[in-house]
């Protein structure tokens, strides 16, 4: 187990890098909606395409996630930074804030993100206190909206930088 020291240490490095803010959704076989708020994600393969999202072990919707064999990710624009943090607090109905449709396979859509990927689930695995969750991309759609960046504990945008100019 590691030191509280080692704790608050990596916290603080991994903070340090910069990273997109997605929801992630998924509805259970009564039809229930559940999601979460995912800092840690990525793309896996292109052929096929593939993604990663972590979700804690001890999170309300682990189980609906857990058994569920597909499931959305959206990728927030800055205006969707209060959703973000609606969907990373407990005890709350996640879906009583924001607007969403439903995909064919019953799971919300969250409207305005700035890109969905649908997953069908590829594989879980267990690591320390987090359960990786591998998908299959189904399908893809994508908004020409900045997405919302999380760095240092604190919701950011991007600026692009200055073209350089040419080298002669």
């Amino acid at each position: 187990m590691p030191t509280e020291e080692l704790t608050d240490s990596f916290r603080h490095a991994m903070s340090s890098f910069p990273s997109g803010v997605t929801i992630v959704t998924t509805a259970d076989a009564e039809g229930n909606r559940w999601g979460f708020t995912a800092t840690s994600f990525c793309s896996v393969s292109l052929d096929p395409p593939m993604v990663l999202v972590c979700l804690s072990a001890d999170a309300q919707c682990h189980p609906a996630f857990s058994a569920a064999s597909s499931w959305v990710v959206h990728v927030l624009p800055p205006e969707h930074r209060d959703l973000a943090l609606w969907f990373a607090s407990k005890g709350v109905d996640k879906f009583s804030r924001g607007a969403y449709t439903t995909t064919p396979q019953g799971h919300p859509l969250l409207d305005g993100a700035t890109a969905t990927l649908e997953c069908d689930t590829t594989a879980r695995h267990r690591a320390g206190d987090h359960t990786v969750l591998i998908g299959t991309v189904t399908r893809t759609r994508v908004h020409p909206a900045t997405p919302l960046v999380y760095h240092h504990r604190a919701f950011h945008t991007l600026t692009p930088l200055p073209t350089p100019a040419p080298v002669s």
